[in-house]
Parts: C-alpha cells; structure tokens; sequence
C-alpha cells in the first residue's frame, strides 16, 4: 500500500476538523479542501489547495459542482496496482487522493423545520458528498474514507506509525460510508414520499 501524501476535506459538520488536519499537514499529506472547509483551515493556520486550483475548473452553479470533476474522482477511482490505470492517470495528468473525509448536507435538520419549503429540500441534498464518499468505499483497497470523527485519532496513529492506513481500518470505513449514504438516501425518499403533488406550491402553474 502506497503512503497517504493527499487528502481531500470537505465539510459540513467541521467538527475535531482542524486538529486532524494540522496532525495531516506535519505528517507532510497536501491537503485539497472547497468553500468553507478550506477558510477554517486556512484560519487555523493549515496549509490548503483549492480543488479548483487542483482541477483547473472553477467551483460552480451556486455550489453545486465544486468535486464533480475526473482530476477528482479520476484521483480516487484508479486502482494503484493497475498498470492500465496509472498509464492513463498519466496520459492525464491524474494525480492520486488517497483519504477522503467528507460528511453530507444536514437534510434531516433542514427538513425537521416544519415550514421547510421542497424547494429549500431539495437545495440540502447532498451530491458531491455521497460521490466522492461511495468512489472511496468502492475503492477502499487503496482510499481512506472517514465521515465520522471519532476515527480521526486511529487513523492518524495508523498513518504515523505505517504511513497509511491498513485495509481492515480501510474496509471499516468503507462500510460506514454505505450505512451512512443508505440512511441518508432514505431520509429523503421519506420526505419527498409525504410531498403532496397537487397542493404544494412549487408544482402551481406546471
């Protein structure tokens, strides 16, 4: 297994964020990061690259592609024992991700709001966040995938003492990220199941 040397960090829950971050940084692991997870970095005095900067592609549409790019997912998708893959990485100018710590959208406070609007709804569902985190469970032989802060503390004694991550802690992972995307996908069908079609505001005129 290749070393950790780049991490992806994007937010909604900042949680514990900066020390893992600062704890990645002295470990010498570039540290990609978008929008308000990035300025709290940069704040606590740890160094970041924009994934616009790493993609050469501007953050865009309000928000709603900011990771959605293959330097990004081209980035965690390769396996790095596919001498097919690194030679069309390279062909590309694709360079490895190997940890990804993402959360979602808060879609269940949003709509826990009971004058929450569709509209409103449908702005807090996450899809970059689910993305990115199911690529890296998918590619969990090779990518750290954390969404739960309470792992921050095993995987950086993981990485000091090997430089990554072994692949149990790595498939342990990759199986909160199911559990998580699953409950996250259901809570939304649960709410938009109790949109009622023909009286709600947002399909009048249609």
């Amino acid at each position: 297994m290749n070393k950790i040397k780049r991490a992806l960090i994007s937010l909604t829950d900042k949680s514990g964020i900066e020390g893992f971050a600062a704890e990645l940084d002295e470990l010498g692991v570039e540290i990609l990061s978008t929008g308000g997870t990035a300025e709290k970095l940069r704040q606590a005095g740890i160094r970041v690259v924009d994934v616009s900067e790493f993609t050469g592609f501007p953050e865009m549409l309000d928000g709603r592609v900011k990771t959605l790019h293959p330097k990004v997912h081209g980035g965690i998708l390769h396996q790095r024992s596919n001498p097919d893959h690194l030679s069309q990485c390279k062909a590309h100018g694709i360079a490895p991700i190997d940890l990804i710590a993402v959360n979602l959208y808060a879609f269940e406070k949003t709509i826990a709001d009971p004058d929450c609007s569709l509209e409103n709804a449908i702005e807090n569902i996450d899809i970059g966040g689910p993305t990115l985190l199911r690529a890296s469970a998918k590619n969990f032989q090779d990518v750290t995938v954390v969404v739960d802060p309470s792992d921050y503390k095993a995987i950086i004694s993981e990485i000091r003492s090997t430089g990554t991550t072994t692949l149990k802690t790595r498939f342990q992972l990759a199986r909160k990220v199911f559990a998580l995307t699953s409950s996250y996908d259901t809570a939304i069908t649960n709410w938009l199941d109790k949109v009622d079609v023909a009286t709600n505001d947002y399909f009048k005129g249609v």
